[in-house]
C-alpha cells in the first residue's frame, strides 16, 4: 500500500495547544518505551578504505575480488557400507587484491563430519536439522598438496584446523592479477545424512547420492576481512569466489549423473534414445521424459559396462554440485529467458517420488520459477538447472537443487521455487552466507512470495495469510537480532521471515512498489557476481529510492525491538465533531513505522489516512487534526495487518 497525499487542516493545528490536554500524555509517558533519538540516529554506516565500495551502495572505483578457477576429477566408488569419493582438484587462483599473500586458506567442509569437529561439539543435545548425526568415518583425507608459482612446483605440508586448511607459501604471492596453482589429492566417505545439505539415501532401485562440499575450495580473501576463515559448523552456509569450473565425475556405468552446468560428453554417456529425447526437451515447454519410470531397471537404459566419466562445465559460478543414482527417472523441459535465449530445466528422482501430485511436476515448477525470477530480477546466466530428489530437505547450489523425496504439491512447489531462487541470492548476488544469513535466505523468501503469486494463476498462493501477525508473535520471543551469525542464533527461522517481511513493508508501506522495485533492481544489477555487505545493500536502497531508511534498517536488522502503535484518544475541536477531530496516537515500543489509519464516521464516510514515519521524530506521541464532519465511529491502525504490531487491541478505537 502506497502513501497517498492528504491535505490536513493545518490551520487547526494551532488549536492543539489550546484544546489538547496534557493529562493523557503524562499518564501514558510511563508506558512508552520509545526513544526517538535511538531510532533517528545519525551515525553513518562504516566505510571501507581505498574506494573499494562507494557511499551510494555500489562497487567503488577500486573494487576488486579474487578469482578461483577449478579443474576437478572425482571418482565415486560404491560399496555397501562405505561409498567414497576420491578426487583431485587443481585450483587456479588469481590475486586481484593490492596485497602480497604469504599463505592461502582453503575450506575443508567435509571435516564437519569428523567426530571431533567444532560443528559436532556445538550441536544441541537434542540434535537439529544441521546435525552431523554421528557419522564417525567422515572428513577429508588429504593425500597431498602442491603449489605451482612462477614455473616452480613444490609440495606443501598443509596446516589443517577443523574445516580449514592453510597452505603456507615458499615465496609470497604477488598482488594485482598474479596467478598461482594449488593441487590437492583427497578422499572422503559420503555421509548418510550430510547435515541436510548432501548425503545418500536408499530407494527401491538404489541409493541416490547427493554430492556437495565435495572438493577443497578457496576461502574468500576480500577488501573487508582479508581471509574469511569462519569454519563450516552446520547452519552457516558458504562464501565463495567466482570462476570457471571444468569437472569430471567417474561413477558406475549403471548410474545417471546430474550436475551443475552443461554436460560436455552426452554422446559418450547417453544412449541414442536419451540424446534425441533431450534434444526434444530443449524445444518443448511441456515436460519430456528422458528416462521413463519403466526404463529405470532396463539394461538398455545403461548399456555401458564398468564405469563411465561424465564431463561438465560451468562458467562464472561460485560452486558446483552433482548427484548420481541407479534409481533416477529423468525428465526435462525448455526454459524461455527474457532475452530470447533458451535453457533447459531437468529433474531426476526415484520411482517413490514420481506421480503428478509429486515430482512429476518438478520440472514444471523449476522451469516456471526460472522464467519468473529471470524476468523479474536478473536473467539466469547459465544454461541449465536440475532438481534432484533425495535425502536433503532443501539445498541449493548453482544450477542444481536438492529437495526432499516425499514432498507433494504445494510443499514441493515451495521447496523448488525457494531452492532455485537461491540461484539469485547468493549464487548471482554473492553475499557472505556464513556471516549474514538473512542476505540470502531472507531476500530469497521475499522473491518466493511473488513467484507463488504468479505461478499458474496463483495455484498455491493464499492471499489470506498475513506474515506480519506471525512475525509479531516471533518478535515478542526473539532473543537475537538478524545480524547475529548463524552459529549463535536461537531461532534461525527469522532470517527467512523477518527479513522478507521487512522488504514487504519497505515495498508496500514505506516506499511503494515502484520506488522499492527500482532500488532493489539497482542493488541486484550492481552486485551480480560480486560480494555485497549489508551496508552496501542499505546504502543502495537509500540512494536509489531517495529515502533515508536507516531508521528502519538499524532497528530491524541490529536489534530485537518491537512495534506497538496505538490510538490514545479522540477529542473534537470546540467539542463539536463538525469542526474537526484531534486524534492522538502513541508509539509505545522502541521501533517506529509510518501509520495507516482507517477512519469511519457516523455519517458512513470511511477514509484511509497515511502518516509518514517522521511524525515520530520528536517523541512517541503525535496529535493531528482530522477534518471530520460528523462524530467518529471507529479508528483502526494498520487495517490490512501489514505491520508486526505486538498489541493489536490498542490499534482499534471505538466511539461508542
Amino acid at each position: 500500500m502506497h502513501h497517498s497525499k492528504l491535505n490536513y487542516l493545518l490551520s487547526a493545528l494551532g488549536l492543539l495547544l489550546i484544546t489538547a490536554t496534557t493529562a493523557s500524555a503524562q499518564t501514558q509517558a510511563d508506558s512508552i518505551k520509545y526513544n526517538h533519538l535511538d531510532v533517528f540516529d545519525s551515525t553513518p554506516w562504516p566505510v571501507t578504505t581505498g574506494d573499494t565500495r562507494s557511499a551510494s551502495g555500489q562497487p567503488g572505483q577500486h573494487y576488486w575480488q579474487n578469482r578461483a578457477d577449478y579443474l576437478i576429477k572425482a571418482n565415486l566408488t560404491e560399496a555397501d557400507k562405505d561409498t567414497t569419493i576420491t578426487g583431485e582438484v587443481t585450483i587456479s587462483y588469481t590475486n586481484n587484491s593490492p596485497d602480497n599473500l604469504d599463505y592461502l586458506w582453503l575450506q575443508l567442509d567435509q571435516n564437519l563430519f569428523k567426530p571431533d569437529s567444532r560443528g559436532a561439539a556445538t550441536t544441541p543435545i537434542g540434535g537439529d536439522r544441521f546435525d552431523v548425526k554421528g557419522f564417525n568415518r567422515g572428513g577429508y583425507h588429504i593425500e597431498s598438496v602442491s603449489v605451482t608459482y612462477k614455473g616452480q612446483t613444490y609440495k606443501v605440508d598443509p596446516i589443517i584446523t577443523d574445516a580449514r586448511m592453510q597452505v603456507r607459501l615458499n615465496t609470497p604471492m604477488g598482488p594485482k592479477g598474479e596467478k598461482i596453482q594449488v593441487k590437492v589429492n583427497y578422499s572422503f566417505s559420503i555421509p548418510f545424512y550430510g547435515a541436510d545439505r548432501m548425503g545418500r539415501k536408499k530407494f527401491k532401485d538404489g541409493y541416490v547420492y547427493e554430492l556437495a562440499q565435495w572438493y577443497p575450495r578457496m576461502c574468500v580473501y576480500d577488501d573487508v576481512e582479508g581471509w574469511n576463515t569462519l569454519p563450516y559448523m552446520g547452519l552457516g552456509e558458504f562464501y565463495c569466489d567466482y570462476g570457471d569450473y571444468d569437472y569430471y565425475v567417474t561413477a558406475p556405468a549403471d548410474m545417471t549423473v546430474a550436475g551443475s552446468g552443461d554436460l560436455q560428453n552426452g554422446a559418450q554417456v547417453l544412449t541414442a534414445t536419451q540424446q534425441s529425447r533431450l534434444a526434444e526437451a530443449r524445444n518443448s515447454d511441456k515436460t519430456v521424459m528422458i528416462i521413463k519410470p519403466e526404463e529405470v531397471n532396463d539394461p538398455a537404459t545403461h548399456p555401458f559396462k564398468g564405469s563411465l566419466t561424465w564431463h561438465f562445465k560451468m562458467l562464472n559460478t561460485r560452486d558446483v554440485s552433482w548427484a548420481a543414482s541407479k534409481a533416477f527417472i529423468w525428465d526435462a523441459a525448455r526454459v524461455n529467458f527474457p532475452s530470447g535465449r533458451k535453457g533447459i530445466a531437468m529433474s531426476t528422482y526415484p520411482v517413490e517420488s514420481s506421480g503428478n501430485d509429486s515430482w512429476g511436476r518438478s520440472t514444471e515448477y523449476l522451469k516456471n520459477s526460472m522464467e519468473i525470477y529471470s524476468k523479474e530480477y536478473f536473467e539466469y546466466p547459465w544454461n541449465s538447472a536440475v532438481s534432484v530428489s533425495g535425502v536433503a530437505l532443501g539445498m541449493e547450489y548453482p544450477g542444481i537443487i536438492f529437495c526432499l523425496s516425499n514432498l507433494k504439491n504445494a510443499g514441493l512447489w515451495g521447496d523448488i521455487t525457494h531452492e532455485i531462487g537461491h540461484n539469485w541470492f547468493p549464487m548471482i548476488v554473492g553475499s557472505n552466507e556464513r556471516k549474514y544469513m538473512w542476505m540470502d535466505e531472507g531476500f530469497n523468501t521475499f522473491i518466493n512470495e511473488y513467484a507463488t503469486q504468479q505461478f499458474n494463476n496463483g495455484e498455491y498462493y493464499n492471499s489470506k495469510t498475513r506474515m506480519a501477525n506471525g512475525i509479531a508473535r516471533m518478535m515478542t520471543r526473539a532473543k537475537d537480532p538478524l545480524m547475529v551469525a548463524p552459529e549463535a542464533i536461537n531461532d534461525y527461522g527469522q532470517y527467512y521471515t523477518k527479513t522478507a517481511l521487512g522488504l514487504d513493508m519497505l515495498r508496500n508501506v514505506v516506499l511503494g512498489p515502484d520506488r522499492f522495485d527500482y532500488a532493489f533492481h539497482e542493488y541486484v544489477k550492481h552486485w551480480a557476481f560480486k560480494h555485497p555487505l549489508p551496508y552496501d545493500f542499505f546504502r543502495a536502497m537509500n540512494d536509489a529510492s531517495g529515502e533515508d531508511l536507516n531508521w528502519f534498517f538499524k532497528p530491524w536488522f541490529f536489534t530485537t525491538w518491537k512495534l506497538d502503535q496505538a490510538v490514545e484518544s479522540v477529542k473534537y475541536v470546540k467539542d463539536d465533531a463538525s469542526n474537526g477531530a484531534l486524534i492522538t496516537l502513541l508509539n509505545k515500543e522502541k521501533m517506529a513505522m509510518p501509520v495507516t489509519l482507517k477512519i469511519t464516521q457516523a455519517n458512513g464516510k470511511t477514509e484511509t489516512i497515511n502518516l509518514p514515519v517522521n511524525i515520530w521524530q520528536r517523541a512517541g506521541e503525535w496529535t493531528f487534526v482530522y477534518p471530520s464532519t460528523s462524530a467518529i465511529q471507529s479508528i483502526e491502525l494498520d487495517p490490512d495487518h501489514q505491520l508486526p504490531d505486538v498489541d493489536r487491541k490498542n490499534n482499534v478505537w471505538s466511539g461508542k
